[in-house]
């Protein structure tokens, strides 16, 4: 293992920065949208759109890599977020703002699909936790972002403009982790094979995920809490997603990666029932240790059923995004219909639903 940790050290290095600058662009939308709300005198739900824009624009990256996906570095999706989070800094408009997300979205989009598959590749047997550890990172990122936004005031030009000038720095040094790969021989005769089931599962988690993500600081408002508690709520959230995916790192070739993400789906329906019954911070903390055990889980799922074909990849993290581009933009709307604490009552019932599914094709997927 550690020789193989010094032979792709440059892409483990330059894929874990990207990951954390991943979780700090995305977990800025949250306490941004009452910001943007009030500045661009636009409803709760109007600024929800955001999230989707970012969803959509990952969902850009991710159809582009399908055609254009062996010429694309890690130094280009690097710099695609750091446009995209430069339009976000702005502080031009709404409309920019919207383009932004998109843009960004596309960089993080493509970046899933870059830094996943290779991961999974270069470390063999340890594939799995050290693509779990790598997703993990993203939670340092996303731990720091919301902290960093209460003491720049509440303010997401300054911390838009932040991320840009990280991102622009680590492009500089991006082209250490590779250029863009060759699809071999094998893997183009090698028939493309979807596995609708798991396919589906990604579809919903990772709707579930990012609905949490990009809403749950609005429903914790909602419920009572104030935007800056909100935010450190959600700073907590990100530190159990992290320890989620660092523990991941030491169990993901243990158990079945369906099993784990079973326990993750049930889980994350008993913390949204707490979170609507009993305490919404607390919970919805403990929602983000399940939240973060979704992608890793399903991915490594989804991979060893279809194969290493080079649409593998875009496909699973194609499923996931069009739950990530759906769900919110379905729920964000009636996010003042549902009451105080109705967006968890309906994310307790979803990831029920969703558990006994799973649980009734856990012999099937753990094959």
């Amino acid at each position: 293992m550690r020789a193989l940790m010094r032979t792709h050290a440059a892409l483990l290095c330059v894929g874990v920065l990207t990951f954390i600058l991943m979780g700090a662009g995305q977990s800025l939308y949250g306490p941004a949208l009452p910001v943007y709300a009030r500045a661009y005198d636009i409803g709760l739900g109007t600024a929800g759109l955001l999230v989707s824009a970012h969803w959509i624009g990952c969902a850009f990256g991710v159809g582009a890599m399908f055609v254009w996906g062996r010429f694309v570095t890690p130094r280009v999706v690097v710099v695609l977020m750091a446009l995209g989070a430069a339009l976000l800094a702005t502080g031009a408009g709404w409309s920019v703002a919207l383009l932004g997300g998109l843009v960004f979205g596309a960089g993080y989009g493509a970046a899933t699909v870059v830094f996943n598959p290779r991961m999974l590749r270069a470390f063999g047997p340890r594939g799995p936790a050290m693509v779990s550890l790598l997703n993990a990172t993203f939670g340092i990122g996303a731990i720091g972002a919301p902290l960093v936004f209460v003491a720049l005031g509440n303010d997401p030009v300054m911390a838009f403009a932040v991320c840009a000038a990280l991102a622009a720095a680590l492009a500089l040094a991006a082209g250490a982790a590779g250029g863009a790969e060759a699809v071999s021989a094998s893997q183009g005769a090698t028939a493309f094979k979807p596995h609708w089931p798991m396919l589906g599962f990604a579809l919903i988690a990772i709707g579930i995920e990012a609905s949490v993500i990009g809403l749950g600081p609005a429903a914790l408002i909602k419920a009572g809490e104030s935007e800056t508690h909100a935010a450190q709520w959600l700073s907590a959230f990100f530190l159990a997603f992290l320890a989620a995916r660092v523990s991941l790192s030491f169990v993901a070739h243990v158990l079945p990666s369906f099993t784990l993400f079973t326990l993750a789906m049930a889980g994350a329906s008993l913390s949204c029932l707490g979170a609507a019954a009993l305490a919404a911070g607390p919970c919805f903390v403990a929602l983000g240790f399940f939240a973060g055990m979704f992608f890793p889980t399903g991915y490594v799922t989804a991979s060893y059923k279809m194969g290493d074909h080079p649409w593998v990849a875009p496909a699973i993290i194609s499923a996931g995004l069009a739950g990530g581009i759906a769900l919110p933009l379905l729920v964000a709307p009636f996010l003042v219909a549902l009451g105080a604490h109705g967006f968890f009552w309906l994310g307790s019932a979803v990831t029920a639903a969703l558990t006994l599914l799973a649980l009734a094709n856990l012999p099937a997927m753990n094959r």
